[in-house]
């Protein structure tokens, strides 16, 4: 259920406070100081009333000294009450949104990666971020404070209705008007958050895109376009600001003429009670009045402020869960543990739809043998990508089976599955840090001394060193600071470095320099030698010697055989395809 659809969702609420259960003492701890600082905050307009009566008008200096020590004390106290509240519930809420934030990211750790297909980056990132900073505002900023701030109203209440229930009558006859008008704006302004959710998230989604895209914006000279789309975004974000704005501005003023008005009949009405000498009525009174109705109005103005916060973290959390809940997790019940595989791949009968009823695998039968090495041809969309998608399980097939050394890969627990089989990609991702941790990932089993031997047995450790640092260098975000050709290279060590059983090359020597494909050239011979590799290839001329070529066309098998069985095939697809590309090669 959405926010919009209920103005407090209880059953959200419990499920946020569940996060609590690890922090019971601070929990309990803050909820302790609440009461404290209530009390000690009702305690000194009492002080001040005694000192005035009492020894102020009878002049009484020893008695004065003595209720001023004595409410310097509570001052002492209350102030104390009010760190030790402010600093635990801010530090439960923070603690909460570390645990909530771990829990998101795991969870997303093992979605399939159709999730990710639908789902914006700049979503995701706003989730894990902002709105997960959002929720610790129900803590700091939402509950414990109305929490407290009512509590210190109840008490206040309570002391002033002993004092003089004829002025406290008054300062109660407007607090349901300024409740009313509290709740009024309440609902004006928890719209109004919402609305600047929904258009922050707008906005991180837009500028994650476009600036991951830049080069294609630069490149396209679309500048002023994605420019203009920004500022129509950006004009969105300022419009829900500022109706927010406006909403308080009206609200703060009105709120704080009641309270004056309040104030100046407690004034005339005490006065007059003075003047005409009414016993029950005193100057102390008068005078601890002026501090209770701050202490009432104040809290009271400011709690459609903070139920906002509440309203927003709970909006934010509402988020955030809805990721939690999306079950769109891969399968992981296998048992077996892959310690090493053989090498032997059987496709049986598989079909796949990325999208319902849009059929990409149309029933593929392959079967690849130990120590092979294949290539997977075709148009684009043919499928190619698709068949190590699914061997890998980052998508589950419609139906079929698919077999590692007779054993469906189903059975496999998915780490020790992926462990066992290394990709190169064409578009190769790497992250902002050093060479040597983008080669191993961070895995402490894997040594400085097993990469470099590792790289000078492929024959890309010469121009490793060449780099400032080395190893070391910093190849900043997304390897920015590389070529495509030495992206590559990086990609290709490590994958042999993670040793796996099985290799699978997609388009890995496309759109690179000669230099570099010389490179690639020697890396993709070392780390398929005694490995089953599966090429997948545009530019035929890179798999002349595998041991068989799939050709796949419309999510179908059409031809397989060794290029020499494939070329001599006069009107087979293989062919066509080759001498279009050997003619296209002869012409550039």
């Amino acid at each position: 259920m959405t926010m919009q659809a209920k103005a407090f969702d209880t059953n959200l609420f419990k499920r946020i406070l569940k996060y609590t259960k690890p922090y019971k003492f601070r929990y309990y701890g803050v909820i302790f100081f609440a009461f404290s600082l209530a009390l000690f905050a009702a305690l000194r307009p009492f002080l001040l009333e005694i000192t005035v009566d009492d020894y102020i008008k009878t002049a009484s200096k020893s008695g004065l000294l003595t209720y001023v020590i004595i409410m310097g004390f509570a001052l002492l106290l209350e102030t104390l009450s009010q760190f030790y509240f402010v600093y635990w519930a801010n530090l439960l809420g923070q603690n909460i949104i570390k645990d909530i934030r771990i829990k998101l990211f795991k969870h997303i750790l093992t979605f399939r990666m159709k999730y990710f297909d639908n789902s914006p980056v700049g979503m995701l990132v706003t989730r894990s971020v902002s709105d997960i900073e959002q929720i610790a505002r129900i803590f700091s900023q939402g509950l414990f404070m109305i929490f407290s701030d009512l509590l210190k109203m109840i008490v206040c209440l309570v002391v002033m209705f002993w004092m003089n229930w004829q002025l406290s009558m008054i300062v109660v006859v407007a607090m349901p008007i300024l409740v009313y008008i509290t709740r009024i704006f309440q609902r004006k302004m928890q719209l109004a958050f919402e609305e600047v959710r929904t258009q922050i998230n707008n906005m991180n989604v837009f500028v994650q895109e476009r600036v991951t895209g830049m080069k294609i914006v630069q490149l396209f000279n679309r500048e002023d376009i994605e420019f203009e789309k920004f500022k129509e975004i950006n004009q969105k974000h300022n419009q829900a600001w500022i109706k927010n704005i406006l909403y308080n501005s009206i609200f703060f003023p009105i709120a704080d003429i009641i309270s004056s008005i309040t104030l100046g009949a407690v004034i005339l009405y005490g006065g007059l009670q003075i003047i005409d000498e009414n016993p029950f009525t005193t100057l102390g009174q008068m005078i601890s009045y002026t501090m209770f109705i701050g202490m009432l109005f104040n809290p009271l103005r400011q709690i459609a402020d903070k139920f906002n916060e509440m309203q927003m973290g709970m909006i934010a959390a509402n988020r955030v869960f809805d990721i939690l809940d999306t079950n769109d997790d891969v399968q992981n019940d296998g048992t077996k543990t892959a310690t090493h595989f053989h090498g032997n791949i059987r496709f049986e009968n598989v079909r796949f739809s990325y999208i319902d009823n849009e059929e990409v695998l149309k029933g593929i039968n392959l079967k690849v043998n130990a120590g092979e090495t294949i290539a997977i041809v075709g148009a684009t969309g043919a499928g190619k990508s698709t068949i190590i998608n699914l061997l890998n399980r980052f998508y589950e097939i419609n139906s079929g089976s698919i077999y590692i050394d007779d054993q469906n890969i189903n059975d496999f627990k998915l780490e020790s599955l992926r462990q066992q089989i290394a990709i190169v990609l064409q578009d190769v991702f790497l992250f902002a840090d050093t060479i040597h941790n983008n080669i191993t990932l961070n895995n402490p089993e894997i040594t400085r001394e097993t990469v470099i031997n590792a790289a000078k047995e492929i024959g890309v450790h010469k121009f490793i060193k060449s780099l400032p640092g080395g190893y070391d260098y910093d190849v900043k975000e997304r390897g920015v600071m590389l070529s495509s050709g030495q992206r590559q290279l990086i990609a290709f060590l490590r994958a042999y470095v993670s040793n796996p059983s099985i290799l699978i090359l997609d388009e890995a020597t496309s759109s690179i320099d000669t230099y570099s494909e010389e490179l690639i050239q020697r890396a993709t011979e070392t780390i398929t030698k005694g490995r089953t590799s599966i090429v997948i290839a545009h530019r035929l001329a890179t798999i002349i010697n595998a041991d068989k070529i799939i050709v796949m066309d419309k999510g179908q098998i059409v031809e397989e055989g060794t290029h020499q069985e494939l070329v001599t095939k006069s009107e087979g697809y293989y062919k066509k395809l080759y001498d279009s590309q050997f003619s296209l090669e002869n012409n550039s």
